[in-house]
């Protein structure tokens, strides 16, 4: 019999309603930014040396606020080099926020862009039935290898696109995680067989290990307040357990089993810690980063 259970993602209203949800209850973002300055900056300083043109591709971008706040360090290292930064990214309205954002902006005409309003898979195949060779000197991939059947041929493409001293970058929810332990608790019950949603860092770690893949790693601390979760009936609270779920209605069209075991799971020490009578979500990330392929 096939599971009541339908992905947040088929329903693109309601999932940028929760995605920006989890924007203003996360400090996500934050934390993204402090590594941009603080540590992204060093990693630059060889990506593209010497070249009069340093070719980019964001993988999932968003509205691109924090593409451009990885563009700004990479052209602070890179001063007056031209940043040709290939977008990557299936939904219309981000892709319409990003471009906007972008005729606002009166400081980036050292940067062209193109726009490709594709999935990672497709604008693979896209790269390979054109027999596209140009190489990448910065690749990004925030929160994308949820949404791909192989996270490990996925690696392996983007990789494969590295020009010498290129790097890749990816950004998923840590192995320590409040995501990665609900993920392995009830990755039967809630992800989707047709993409991979519940995969970590420590999923990708132990398949970069087992190919004898180099790469550095960096954990970044977060936290999301879901207290309202735990409110039955509370709208902003059903919002927070779609996306915390990736299931669309999730309190609706869960069995009261499945609801309660995930409720019991995200108040849980090892998912969550309570502060000041708030419930704090445990949102730490992970980036891994790799080089060009030998």
């Amino acid at each position: 019999m096939a599971s009541p259970l339908q992905c947040l993602v088929h329903d693109d209203e309601r999932y940028q309603k929760a995605f920006q949800l989890f924007l203003d209850c996360s400090s996500e973002h934050e934390s993204m930014r402090d590594f941009i300055r603080n540590t992204l900056p060093d990693m630059m300083s060889s990506v593209g040396n010497g070249k009069s043109q340093i070719n980019v591709i964001g993988v999932g971008s968003g509205a691109g606020k924090i593409d451009l706040e990885m563009i700004s360090q990479l052209r602070l290292k890179h001063p007056g080099v031209l940043v040709d930064n290939e977008v990557v990214e299936p939904n219309s309205q981000q892709l319409h926020n990003y471009k906007v954002m972008v005729n606002q902006k009166s400081d980036l005409g050292y940067i062209k862009f193109t726009w490709n309003k594709m999935t990672a898979s497709e604008f693979e195949e896209h790269w390979r039935q054109n027999n596209i060779t140009k190489k990448a000197d910065f690749i990004h991939m925030i929160q994308v290898l949820y949404y791909v059947k192989d996270p490990g041929a996925t690696i392996s493409f983007f990789q494969s696109l590295l020009d010498k001293n290129g790097k890749l970058l990816i950004l998923l929810a840590s192995g320590d995680s409040g995501w990665a332990n609900l993920g392995k608790t009830f990755r039967s019950q809630l992800c989707n067989t047709e993409i991979s949603q519940c995969v970590s860092t420590a999923d990708i770690k132990s398949l970069l290990d087992a190919r004898r893949v180099p790469y550095k790693s960096y954990e970044l601390q977060s936290h999301m307040d879901i207290t309202e979760c735990f409110t039955d009936g509370d709208e902003t609270g059903e919002l927070m357990l779609d996306f915390l779920t990736e299931v669309l209605h999730f309190s609706k069209t869960a069995s009261p089993e499945l609801r309660q075991g995930v409720l019991r799971l995200l108040r849980d020490p090892q998912c969550s810690v309570e502060k000041e009578g708030r419930v704090l979500f445990n949102n730490d990330q992970g980036i891994i980063v790799l080089d060009a392929l030998c």
